[in-house]
């Protein structure tokens, strides 16, 4: 790349974020850059061209070049400290890679786009991602495995569809993911839970609750859970199965973030499952791009038919191009290098996180250990409520999440943070931490101040 075809690129940018250059302005001709910058024709066009692909710029045949849209300057990201956001991380997301398999889908699957397409997920992408699970050690058949619309939408349709047992309750980890708590509150269904801790639950409870209380099925996170970042033993996963086979409960695997497990000998439920008793769900958004909307389901046979007939009447088919598009990137061999990125990346922000909260933490605030993932739980001294320090750390441009939607009304907790480190920065976590340490003894102090029987308004 010549010096005078990156000074060129330099000074469009420039015009670009000045303002200078709007949507729909023409930008100089080919002839007149050339003489500015006493360079070839050729030179220009280069930077163009480069331009164009960078989709700053467009071409009109015998008209010229014009820009695609006004400029978005990154906005600075030293001014906020997010630890809230659970998307992956925008830098580390395949960007140029996915747009070559969308162009390719395009290409591929245009007929699909402008009609339905197979109402159980493009065949071609079912069978690349049986094969992928292999890799999970989720063994299955292409004839299993439902696209659907996202993992909301795949919980959302279990919540509202009847369950070859017969039954209609619902047992969800305590605390677990808002997302599934919503679907059961607004479809009404009844729910129980079952208190998780980073030592794991109490297998002797799950059995009286599958004994005793109808249990259509048990939603699980079994690795990385959303929010405490805990992960089951195999022995416990395999103790699980036998319960639900006992009892005659199903399993629904929310395996989201299994992509990243360190430990390689760490199998999924799915895995100790002879009987189609599991029911293995597998997100894209968490480690890829969220705004395809696309996730997998693993059924039972004898559930796919009325699962497709629950799906048709959400959206009829999930989108043909995002299908096509994951298919050729997973088709590609381009996921297991992506794969490989950021499960160090995730891994070294843990590790960074998880020692600044035991260098910084005040005492009597405990936080959750897990191996990777994206999250981590601190629960606050007694005294002092996740709402007041969200409120307050928010005013100083650092996020984070109050967990307390994410327990039913009866296991409500008001004192537990979530941490995602998916989106910070590694320079910014010692510092984001710093700053949560001194707001939660702020508040400590305050409240040890004033009288037991006292009423504090945060």
């Amino acid at each position: 790349m010549s010096s005078k075809y990156v000074e060129i690129m330099e000074e469009m940018k420039r015009l670009l974020a000045s303002g200078a250059l709007t949507a729909g302005s023409k930008l100089p001709s080919v002839r007149q850059l050339a003489a500015q910058f006493s360079c070839s024709k050729n030179t220009v066009i280069k930077a163009y061209e480069q331009l164009e692909k960078e989709h700053f710029i467009y071409a009109v045949p015998k008209s010229g070049y014009f820009v695609v849209n006004d400029f978005q300057n990154t906005p600075n990201e030293k001014d906020v400290i997010d630890f809230l956001s659970a998307g992956p991380d925008k830098k580390e997301m395949p960007y140029v890679d996915f747009q070559h398999c969308m162009n390719q889908a395009i290409d591929q699957y245009k007929e699909e786009l402008f009609t339905y397409s197979d109402q159980q997920g493009l065949s071609s992408l079912r069978a690349q991602v049986a094969k992928y699970l292999q890799n999970l050690q989720v063994f299955t058949q292409p004839e299993k495995i439902v696209v659907v619309s996202g993992s909301q939408q795949a919980l959302n349709l279990l919540v509202s569809m009847p369950f070859p047992n017969g039954k209609s309750n619902i047992l969800i980890e305590q605390p677990t993911y808002f997302g599934i708590i919503e679907s059961i509150h607004l479809q009404q269904a009844t729910a129980f839970g079952i208190e998780l801790s980073m030592e794991g639950i109490d297998l002797d409870r799950l059995e009286y609750i599958f004994r005793n209380n109808d249990i259509k099925f048990f939603y699980m996170i079994p690795r990385f859970h959303n929010p405490l970042g805990h992960s089951y033993s195999n022995s416990e996963k395999k103790k699980i199965v036998e319960l639900a086979e006992t009892y005659d409960v199903y399993i629904v695997e929310d395996d989201f973030l299994g992509d990243l497990d360190p430990n390689a000998k760490s199998d999924p439920l799915f895995s100790f499952d002879p009987s189609g008793r599991v029911i293995y769900l597998k997100s894209f958004s968490k480690i890829f791009l969220p705004g395809l909307r696309v996730a997998t389901i693993v059924l039972p046979t004898l559930m796919v038919d009325p699962f497709l007939r629950y799906k048709f009447s959400a959206d009829f088919t999930s989108s043909a191009l995002s299908q096509g598009a994951l298919e050729i990137y997973l088709k590609s061999g381009m996921f297991p290098s992506h794969l490989k990125k950021i499960k160090e990346v995730y891994q070294t922000k843990m590790n960074i996180l998880q020692e600044a909260c035991d260098l910084l933490l005040p005492t009597h605030t405990h936080f959750s250990k897990p191996t990777s993932g994206f999250y981590l739980t601190i629960r606050l001294p007694e005294n002092v409520t996740a709402k007041q320090v969200v409120h307050k750390l928010n005013e100083e441009h650092i996020l984070v999440d109050d967990a307390s939607r994410m327990f039913l009304p009866e296991y409500k907790k008001d004192n537990l943070l979530r941490l995602s480190i998916s989106q910070v920065n590694e320079s910014q976590i010692k510092r984001g931490i710093e700053r949560l340490a001194h707001c939660i003894d702020f508040f400590n102090r305050r409240k040890n101040h004033f009288p037991p029987n006292y009423k504090f308004i945060g």
